[in-house]
C-alpha cells in the first residue's frame, strides 16, 4: 500500500524588466519562437520524440506508472523512492497516469523504458480466479491501465521493463500468468514473513532471496543470495508466457520473474528502491538498457512469439468489459 500524502504545486513566477529600447528586441525572439513552436506540431511524433529527448541532455526518458486512491480530492501519485532510484541510476523518470491506448502508445514513442511500482492486488477474475478473502483490490482506473500498460510495452515495443512488487504481478498476468492471492494462506508452515504491516511507514521486513543459474538477475548481481526489503502477500504462481522465475525464498515463494532472452524485461517482488545501495546494480542495467533504446535501438515490432497491436486493442476492448 503506497503511503498517501499531498503534494503542493510549486510555481516559479519571474518577472523580466528591461529598457523600454529592448522591447522591439524582445517582442521579436519571443515571437520568433512561438512560431516555431508553431511548427514543431506539424513534425511527425517521432522526429518530435527526438526532439525531446536532445532535451534531456541524453538522459533515458523512464515512464512510471501511478497509484490512485481518494474520492475528495482524488489524488494520483507514488513513493518518492522510486523516482530517487531512477535518478541515482541516471534516468527521468515521466509519470505515466491512466490513458486510452492510442494516447499511450503516441507517449511510449518518446520513452526509452518503462517501470511499474507496488500497489494493491490486482482483480484475480484476470487470471480467472475469484475474490479470496484477504485479496484487496485496487483502484479500477489503475488496474486497467496497469494491465494495458504492461502488456503493450512488452507485446508493441523494444522498451526494456522493470516490474516491482505489483508491477512484478501485472507482468505475470499481463502474460497469461497467475498468482497466489495470500501466501499465508497457501503456505501456513512458510518461515519466511513476506508482508511488512505498516511497512510504509515503519520499514520493511527483510529476507533472502536465492537467484536462479544462468538468469538475467543472477548475472546482474553476480551473487547467489541477497537480503531485501519486503512487503507483499501476493507472488507469482503460475509464470506467464516466456517468463522464466529467476528468484525464490528458502519458502519456495518466487521473488523474481524475467522473459526469456536478451531484452531487460524484469519484475522483482521485493522493494528494490528501498535499499538503493544493494540494488545499484539492478537500475543501472535497466538503465542501460534503456539507452539503447534512446542511442537509437528500434522501439517499434513485438517481440519473439509476442502478440501484435491489433491484439493489444482487443485487450483493452476485454478489460473495458470486465
Amino acid at each position: 500500500m503506497i503511503q498517501k500524502r499531498h503534494w503542493p504545486d510549486v510555481y516559479d513566477r519571474r518577472c523580466i524588466s528591461g529598457e523600454n529600447r529592448e522591447f522591439v528586441k524582445h517582442f521579436s525572439i519571443a515571437a520568433l519562437l512561438s512560431i516555431l513552436a508553431f511548427f514543431s506540431l506539424l513534425l511527425p511524433d517521432a522526429v518530435r520524440a527526438e526532439e525531446t529527448k536532445e532535451l534531456t541532455s541524453g538522459k533515458p526518458l523512464i515512464g512510471v506508472n501511478c497509484d490512485i486512491y481518494g474520492d475528495r480530492p482524488r489524488l494520483i501519485g507514488l513513493s518518492a523512492p522510486y523516482i530517487q532510484a531512477l535518478k541515482n541510476a541516471g534516468a527521468i523518470a515521466v509519470l505515466l497516469p491512466p490513458m486510452p491506448q492510442a494516447d499511450l502508445s503516441r507517449v511510449l514513442n518518446t520513452l526509452d523504458g518503462v517501470m511499474m511500482i507496488g500497489g494493491d492486488d490486482y482483480p484475480p477474475s484476470l487470471y480467472g480466479q475469484k475474490v479470496a478473502s484477504k485479496t484487496e483490490v485496487m483502484d479500477e482506473e489503475r488496474w486497467r491501465f496497469d494491465i494495458l500498460l504492461a502488456k503493450t510495452v512488452v507485446d508493441n515495443t523494444r522498451l526494456p521493463f522493470l516490474g516491482i512488487c505489483a508491477g512484478c504481478q501485472a507482468l505475470n498476468i499481463s502474460l497469461g500468468g497467475s498468482l497466489v492471492q495470500d501466501i499465508p494462506t497457501k503456505f501456513p508452515d512458510m518461515k519466511v514473513a513476506h508482508a511488512s504491516k505498516d511497512g510504509w511507514l515503519k520499514g520493511f521486513n527483510r529476507h533472502e532471496v536465492r537467484f536462479a543459474k544462468l538468469t538475467k538477475l543472477k548475472g546482474i548481481y553476480g551473487i547467489d543470495s541477497l537480503n531485501v526489503p519486503t512487503s507483499h502477500h501476493q507472488c507469482v504462481d503460475k509464470p506467464g508466457d516466456e517468463l522464466a522465475i529467476a528468484a525464490t525464498t528458502d519458502d519456495g515463494v518466487v521473488e523474481a520473474i524475467e522473459l526469456k532472452g536478451q531484452r531487460f524485461v524484469v519484475g522483482v517482488q521485493w522493494h528494490p528502491e528501498r535499499d538503493f545501495p544493494a540494488n545499484r546494480h539492478l537500475f543501472k542495467n535497466f538503465v542501460e538498457a534503456a539507452n539503447k533504446v534512446a542511442a537509437g535501438e528500434k522501439k517499434a515490432g513485438k517481440k519473439n512469439g509476442g502478440e501484435t497491436a491489433s491484439e493489444t486493442a482487443s485487450l483493452q476492448k476485454r478489460l473495458l468489459a470486465e
